[in-house]
């Protein structure tokens, strides 16, 4: 369907200032954002991204008095087990460093704009762990996968994938045949019944329709207050000023006592905690200490990203591209591959930017865990590459392709334990990072997910950052 005849019928958007939002928010009131993967930065600037939750972490993040604090859990590498047991750690470390900083903490859900993760299980602990440290659930579950910048929207309770004008409901997309996070509903109310096995009947997800969102704040307000305790909300959104009017209504109900537990896609905190859209990282603000070239290092595996990588090589056709095969990498050939390959990167790295990737064979197990086997298997393998290069050949930037990867490479290759986000490096999508502490500090690092941005996308950023 052609976006113009799905928003046909639509109400004419109000305009809110993300001033107006910010104005809204309760000044002691910090968010405290569980990333499933790197990728939710994407969207926002100035703010602390943690990759580890010791009390250190938190107590360092909260000092910095920003609205809202990025802890990168990784859950969706992770299975169901391990996944609940992080959300459970990071909570009981932030409600502490909370009381220590004489602050109160609402915690949100990041995940996937095209429907991919932990749910309804991240919801569910994290509505549990509200309940134990604060006395009370939250009284709504708000589901806004939304990513406008990236041509995911939603109308009438029904997610869409844009592209080129065309609108086309996720279930019908590649992502909903993800190995392990699959799905067949795009109706955001089917979605839940579907991901919660029934538990949660279509008829009890509320619809929160552009026709309340554009109809108003109180409009918005009065139809969420009237929800009984426990209800999840699918959220249309289709540009920044309904997810601001939706966090206008939200902060107005806090104020009431009436608390929510947002589920989320990458732009909404930006929008919640009303900040501006900040334009694109320009290299004048980007600071650089070495002067080898720089790494990308792509891993994910959706069409998209191999479509990038292929415009970016024929970008930089001088570009030294070097390949890891990822069965070498999941078989007994792994420590001679990768030690083969390591050392062709810090030899050619010396000259310049030097491009690795995984074949591009998609290779899966026999269900969605052992297939996240797999890719957990590839992705340390990149992570030691990126290790050893780090150590060898410390190189003038990193850029990481795909969450899972990027994810990894922060936290283990080059061990960003805190970093601040300064901001997207294309309008809306792919975060830059400055590292605070550890090697790579003075290194900056770009998560770039595998799922966002155009055919030439991944070349402009190199552009940027190497000229």
């Amino acid at each position: 369907m052609q976006l113009s005849e799905l928003l046909a019928t639509a109400p004419a958007p109000i305009e809110v200032a993300a001033a107006d939002v910010a104005a809204a928010r309760s000044d002691d009131l910090v968010f405290v954002v569980l990333d499933d993967d790197p990728t939710g930065t994407q969207s926002v600037a100035g703010l602390p991204v943690l990759t580890r939750w010791e009390a250190e972490d938190l107590d360092w993040a909260l000092a910095q008095s920003a609205p809202a604090v990025y802890v990168l859990t990784n859950t969706r590498s992770l299975g169901e087990d391990d996944a609940a047991a992080r959300n459970r750690e990071v909570v009981a470390v932030a409600v502490a460093a909370a009381a220590r900083a004489g602050k109160r903490v609402s915690f949100v859900s990041r995940s996937d704009s095209t429907l991919r993760g932990h749910f309804p299980l991240e919801t569910a602990v994290l509505s549990a762990a509200a309940a134990e440290h604060a006395g009370a659930a939250p009284h709504l579950t708000m589901l806004v996968p939304a990513f406008p910048d990236a041509g995911r929207i939603t109308v009438d309770a029904v997610h869409y994938w844009v592209v080129d004008g065309e609108a086309t409901p996720v279930g019908e997309t590649a992502f909903a045949a993800d190995a392990t996070f699959g799905y067949a509903s795009s109706d955001l109310r089917d979605w839940v019944e579907e991901k919660t096995g029934g538990r949660i009947r279509r008829d009890d997800v509320a619809a929160l329709t552009l026709g309340v969102i554009r109809a108003g704040t109180a409009a918005v307000t009065d139809f969420l207050r009237a929800l009984p305790a426990g209800t999840v909300v699918a959220v249309d959104a289709v540009d920044e000023h309904d997810m601001r009017q939706v966090a206008l209504a939200l902060h107005a109900l806090d104020k009431e006592g009436v608390t929510t537990l947002l589920r989320i896609g990458p732009p909404y905190l930006r929008a919640h905690i009303g900040q501006e859209i900040a334009a694109p990282v320009t290299a004048d603000r980007i600071e650089m200490v070495h002067e080898r070239g720089g790494l990308v290092v792509v891993g994910s595996h959706v069409p998209l990203t191999t479509a990038q990588l292929e415009a970016l090589r024929a970008d930089r056709p001088d570009t030294v591209t070097i390949e890891l095969d990822v069965r070498s990498l999941i078989d007994e050939r792994r420590e001679a591959h990768l030690t083969e390959r390591a050392d062709a990167v810090a030899h050619a790295i010396a000259a310049g930017t030097v491009i690795v990737h995984t074949s591009r064979e998609l290779v899966t197990g026999r269900d969605g865990a052992e297939s996240l086997d797999i890719a957990r298997r590839v992705s340390s393998g990149l992570v030691e590459l990126v290790a050893r290069v780090l150590e060898a050949a410390p190189p003038r930037f990193v850029i990481a392709k795909g969450g899972i990867t990027s994810s990894d490479v922060a936290s283990e290759a080059l061990q960003i334990r805190r970093a601040e986000v300064v901001g997207p490096m294309l309008p809306g999508i792919v975060s830059l990072w400055q590292p605070q502490v550890g090697p790579a500090v003075g290194i900056p690092y770009v998560v770039f997910a595998g799922n966002v941005g155009e055919r030439s996308s991944l070349a402009l950023v190199v552009r940027t950052l190497a000229g």
